[in-house]
């Protein structure tokens, strides 16, 4: 009996996850009251987002920058000082120490990269 028992639990917990993944696929939330999305915002995604620093140092030599920044959300990062890389050379030229900017950092080949960089407003 006490075998029955587990074998009909295991059963159920196996099953489960199926019936929860068939239920969610048959809800179509958007007939909901309250869960239509017309006219409202949506959040960019964080890898589209931009991230406030401040150059604290230019070395175009071997292409990087030195930032402080804010959080870097699409990588989950705290905000700190720290040294990138960036994609183009050319964006090394359109700043200087001292300057608040805008950016976009990602990580690519083991490193993190700036791939947008642009003056703050």
């Amino acid at each position: 009996m006490k075998t029955l028992k587990s074998l009909a639990i295991a059963a159920a917990l196996i099953a489960a996850p199926f019936a929860i993944t068939a239920h969610a696929q048959a809800v179509d939330h958007s007939k909901m009251p309250g869960m239509q999305m017309e006219g409202m915002k949506m959040e960019q995604p964080a890898a589209t987002e931009m991230t406030d620093g401040e150059v604290r140092k230019i070395d175009k030599d071997n292409q990087k920058i030195t930032l402080k920044h804010g959080d870097i959300r699409n990588l989950d990062m705290p905000g700190m000082t720290m040294v990138f890389k960036v994609k183009d050379l050319a964006m090394l030229d359109k700043v200087k120490a001292g300057d608040k900017v805008r950016f976009k950092a990602e990580k690519a080949d083991g490193a993190i990269i700036v791939t947008a960089l642009e003056a703050a407003k």
